[in-house]
């Protein structure tokens, strides 16, 4: 199995360790986290050290951010971008369990965690989360350090750019364009596009506030 380092310690990195040890496909070599919590574990893996480190291990692993994404994902960007500088190996990971079509385009740095479905003619950019029972249908593009949350539905069509999050249990209309940076609040549905940035929610969704 190949070596692999996660990014990030906290309870997103649980439900990606899960992933990965279903895929059996790596052996989680540590993870990299702040300087206080290097020694502590995360179910059984060590906290190997800070993201100061990474050189050190490029070329020895592969790696995969497991920071969380609620609402801003600059943090898992920042963290991405700096393995892209260091000319690191970024690993996709995809739950067994999940559903992805052989015609659908998973980029680098994504998870894909269990029981999700990504049907045919989607593209899922880099470093994306597209997280448990979520649904992505036919010919959907989602772009770079989105997070696809818990149960939500993306039907045929949809459209989002980057940096957006997309709450638990969202439903969006087929054809919808969302634009780059919002945030969909959970349980919310998405009737028409959305070209202003901002936070959306509701039934239908509207915008509550800037971001």
């Amino acid at each position: 199995m190949k070596s692999l380092i996660l990014i990030g310690g906290g309870g997103h990195c649980k439900s990606v360790i899960d992933v990965v040890e279903q895929t059996g496909l790596y052996h989680i070599q540590g993870i990299l986290d702040l300087a206080d919590r290097v020694g502590q574990r995360v179910l059984d893996h060590p906290i190997i050290g800070t993201d100061s480190e990474i050189e050190n291990w490029v070329g020895k692993a592969a790696f995969l951010v497991t920071i969380g994404q609620i609402q801003s994902p600059s943090l898992r960007e920042a963290a991405y971008l700096r393995l892209k500088s260091q000319g690191a190996e970024i690993a996709t990971v995809i739950s067994p369990s999940a559903y992805v079509s052989r015609h659908a385009v998973i980029q680098p740095g994504t998870v894909v965690m269990h029981h999700a479905l990504v049907n045919a003619g989607v593209i899922v950019g880099e470093n994306c989360i597209v997280n448990t029972a979520a649904v992505i249908e036919h010919d959907v593009w989602v772009g770079e350090h989105s997070h696809i949350s818990t149960g939500a539905f993306l039907n045929g069509d949809v459209r989002v750019d980057g940096r957006c999050f997309i709450g638990s249990g969202t439903t969006m209309n087929q054809g919808i364009w969302v634009v780059d940076g919002c945030v969909i609040g959970s349980g919310s549905v998405v009737t028409r596009s959305i070209d202003v940035v901002g936070t959306y929610a509701g039934v239908p969704a509207r915008k509550i506030s800037e971001n």
